[in-house]
């Protein structure tokens, strides 16, 4: 495949690869990739080989908050910076992860420290040919409301489960701290199109700092291949509804085309946001989980990231942890006291202070352990500010004080706390030493600190020897973690905790130090296994492979973007399903002469969300122009029962009616209802009404609606997660026990539906084109509409009727049409009821004016 791209943006940016779409570069200049209009003809190909390491010419854009690099003023006494690339950062490490050097990675994000106006240009170009990175320059204060702001004050409390109830706890929303994130959003979006190559580049964006990105991004490339990754938790929709910008969020992440996600909790949080906030449903289909927006998949992505396996190895294999080992022996196990470890950063979520009374609870339940065990709690720096961690910070220095002053003595102190930078070796050191390892946050998102502990425990030859291990020994290692943190479902030999009940993590600890060798070994094994195969590069090219073939239907779709800032979003339509034009269906209804027009009603021409069913009197004057046009035949076409129907439409006189899907059809107000299926005896009901009365009792907002031959449970009130999940168990019951009954159960639109075998809506729409065959009317016009599974019936009978030239005339116009842009065998869409009713106005208006034109 070869790239439209230049894989080289070094000799791109030094201005060496002359091209007449390219401008050469200056030290001023950032290379800007050229792009391509977002408009694919139907001759365009495309090669879709998969995302892969044999992709020589693949490139990726990852894009995070934070550039992978350490900035520093030189000390030489010259002018400028020293850059270093840092280790620790995750988006290095999926790239190292990714193992091949042929996929190109460039990197967007923000600097650590303030480069002033005059030495941007420089730094940027500096960046790019050195590192591959495109730093992001803000305003003075942008950046501070924008991170300290937004993100850290308002995203990250509530994403973590922490409410604004007050003021004093902070993070009541600001409007102007919104207005902040998203110009920051709009800037990092304006550097990614100054490099990128919208129809071959993959996009990655990491974390909540950039979620309305992909807008930005979508609004300007339609068809940009674009997945996001949230590292922190996403919060039931209890606590996220409560968010002001909750919908603007929710969709543009929606214009991503993979989103990806810790835990299946958090992809479930987030997918119930959008089914009660937007109404949009997710499905499962062969394994892959994926909502439909507007024509496009979007995908789900659950895979918890990894730790770099060969950095964790290599820093093992250091002497300086080695030495370091050596000396935290001396310091505990010589001493004959064992150590368990803790590693936090100092916040409110990461449960260290109750870490500490349970370490206290520990000692007081079991004082044989006094004396002989030790917790090293080592308290990163937080990566916020505010009153939350100097309280954090202080209840923890008091509470080691108190547990130390209590249970202390010469030579020996319960817990120590080190509150300052450690470096990597020297935390890896602590994990090789610590019989275990206590991870009690309350929230967080995936928390690495347990894998990193397990591959320590593995260890090398040379730690063994100063563990004093033999080399066919096994090894071993214990964890406590929180039930609470993103790692704990795959880390099934771990002891779970609530970090809340501090008399539960006590018995954990204890359990933890008093379990036999073999469960450890076996623990151990069972944890080393998962955590060694799901590394970084598994997580990162899992990912990319998703994305891959979620874009793959990218180029077979039309694609136009629609709304106004961040509501913009692209429809994307087969080719060959496209919005019903107004102009073209006035047009030929106005050239045509005999017409058959069907009409579904619940979500047709009534909207699903009304209170009031019944018909209002605009509905009723225009169906009643339409069917005064002697050219016409209409019909409604409903579920509803016959007298439901002929008491709403009891003054249109020629309007046809069909009553529960066709079971029954009057052609005239005036004519007899005729029954076209013959209903067998319905003793099924006596079977159904019963267990359908247990749903409703059970579902609050849920009712049975009894008809002459059908019977549907209407859920359309109740919770809509709930209902839905009531609906699949009401549709398994009712199917085994009526399962030798001529009846068949089907689920609708917020309903179960238990109706006689033989009855669909697509014997309308057979009786009426058979009808006027009889009555010498062929028709040259059908317009068929309806909104649900139900409807599907009758367009596909159009459709074999104008493929074989059955009761429809040669060279008919024939509008099959859904409501709605979802997956039907209507060859047309109209958006909602409000397009229907202005369309069908319009056609009634044209049947008018004729009116008047003969009268004159």
């Amino acid at each position: 495949m070869v790239s439209k791209s230049y894989s080289n943006l070094l000799d791109l940016a030094s201005g060496d690869l002359p091209s007449p779409s390219f401008t050469r570069m200056t030290r001023q200049q950032l290379p800007r990739i050229m792009t391509f209009a977002d408009k694919v003809s139907d001759t365009d190909t495309y090669d879709h080989s998969p995302f892969s390491p044999s992709d020589q010419h693949d490139r990726l854009i990852i894009v995070a908050n934070q550039l992978p690099i350490r900035a520093s003023r030189k000390t030489d006494g010259d002018k400028g910076w020293d850059f270093t690339l840092d280790e620790n950062s995750l988006v290095i490490q999926l790239k190292n992860g990714l193992g091949d050097e042929d996929i190109d990675v460039i990197y967007v994000g923000c600097l650590s420290v303030d480069i002033s106006p005059s030495e941007q240009d420089e730094v940027s170009q500096t960046l790019l040919e050195s590192f591959k990175c495109v730093p992001t320059f803000f305003p003075p204060g942008l950046y501070t409301r924008f991170y300290h702001g937004f993100c850290k004050q308002q995203l990250w409390p509530l994403f973590h489960y922490m409410l604004p109830l007050s003021p004093d706890l902070g993070g009541r929303f600001s409007r102007s701290l919104w207005q902040a994130y998203v110009s920051v959003n709009k800037i990092f979006a304006d550097r990614i199109m100054e490099v990128i190559n919208p129809e071959e580049d993959f996009v990655w964006i990491h974390d909540y700092h950039l979620m309305v990105l992909p807008t930005f991004l979508r609004k300007r490339f339609n068809r940009v291949k674009l997945g996001f990754f949230l590292h922190s938790p996403f919060p039931s929709s209890e606590i996220y509804k409560t968010l002001p910008v909750r919908d603007e969020i929710l969709r543009a992440l929606l214009n991503s085309d993979l989103i990806g996600f810790h835990t299946f909790d958090y992809a479930r949080h987030f997918m119930s946001c959008c089914s009660r906030m937007l109404g949009i449903s997710y499905e499962s289909k062969r394994g892959y989980i994926s909502l439909e927006y507007y024509g496009r998949t979007v995908s789900i992505k659950i895979l918890p990231v990894g730790i770099h396996m060969k950095r964790l190895q290599s820093v093992l294999n250091l002497p300086e942890t080695e030495s370091k080992v050596s000396d935290l022996i001396k310091q505990f196990k010589d001493q004959g006291k064992t150590m368990l470890l803790g590693v936090d950063d100092m916040d409110i979520f990461k449960g260290i202070s109750l870490k500490l009374l349970a370490m206290e609870q520990l000692l007081i339940q079991h004082p044989e352990w006094q004396g002989k065990i030790v917790l090293v709690q080592i308290a990163n720096p937080a990566r916020g500010t505010g009153n939350d961690v100097k309280e954090v910070k202080a209840e923890t220095y008091s509470t080691v004080k108190r547990i130390n002053e209590t249970f202390g003595k010469p030579g020996y102190e319960p817990i120590i706390l080190i509150d300052k930078p450690v470096t990597f070796y020297e935390r890896v050191a602590y994990y090789v030493v610590a019989e275990c390892c206590l991870v009690t946050a309350v929230r967080d998102g995936m928390n690495l600190i347990p894998y990193e502990y397990v591959i320590s425990r593995q260890g090398n030859d040379r730690l063994d020897k100063i563990l004093g291990l033999d080399s066919s020994s096994l090894k071993k290692s214990m964890l406590v973690v929180s039930e609470f943190i993103g790692c704990s479902p795959s880390l099934s030999g771990a002891i779970r905790v609530n970090p809340w009940n501090i008399d539960s993590v006590a018995d954990a600890m204890d359990s933890a130090l008093e379990m036999s060798e073999p469960e450890k070994q076996m623990r151990h094994e069972k944890h080393y296994r998962y955590v060694s195969t799901h590394d970084v590069g598994y997580w990162a090219r899992s990912f990319l492979q998703d994305l891959d073939r979620t874009c793959k239907d990218h180029v077979r779709k039309r694609c136009w973007g629609i709304g106004f800032g961040l509501s913009f979003r692209v429809v994307a339509l087969d080719p060959n399903f496209r919005k019903l034009s107004m102009e073209h269906i006035v047009s030929a209804y106005k050239r045509t002469t005999t017409r058959a027009i069907l009409l579904d009603y619940d979500g047709t021409l009534m909207p699903q969300s009304s209170i009031d069913k019944s018909p209002s009197s605009k509905t009723i004057e225009m169906l009643n122009t339409l069917c005064r046009d002697k050219n016409n035949m209409v019909f409604i076409v409903s579920a509803r029962s016959r007298s439901t129907l002929g008491e709403w439409f009891a003054s249109c006189e020629k309007l046809g009616l069909a009553a529960e899907h066709g079971c029954f059809i009057r052609l005239k107000r005036d004519e007899e209802w005729e029954t076209c299926v013959q209903v067998e005896d319905s003793g099924w009901q006596q079977n159904a009404h019963p267990i359908m009365k247990l749903y409703t009792e059970t579902t609050d907002g849920s009712f049975i609606e009894q008809k002459d031959t059908s019977m549907v449970w209407c859920y359309e009130d109740a919770d809509p997660d709930f209902g839905s999940c009531q609906a699949k168990e009401l549709l398994d019951h009712l199917e085994s026990v009526l399962t030798n009954e001529p009846v068949t159960v089907k689920r609708g639109q917020s309903c179960v539906e238990v109706k006689p075998q033989a009855v669909s809506k697509g014997l309308v729409a057979k009786r009426l084109l058979t009808t006027m065959q009889e009555k010498g009317m062929i028709p040259d016009f059908v317009l068929c509409i309806g909104d649900d599974r139900s409807d599907e019936d009758m367009f596909e009978v159009i459709t074999t009727s104008v493929a074989s030239n059955e009761c429809i005339a040669p060279n008919a116009e024939v509008f099959a049409c859904t409501v709605g842009n979802k997956p039907s065998k209507a060859k047309y869409y109209l958006d909602d009821t409000v397009e229907i009713a202005r369309m069908m106005q319009g056609l009634a208006y044209v049947s008018e004016q004729s009116f008047n034109v003969g009268l004159q």
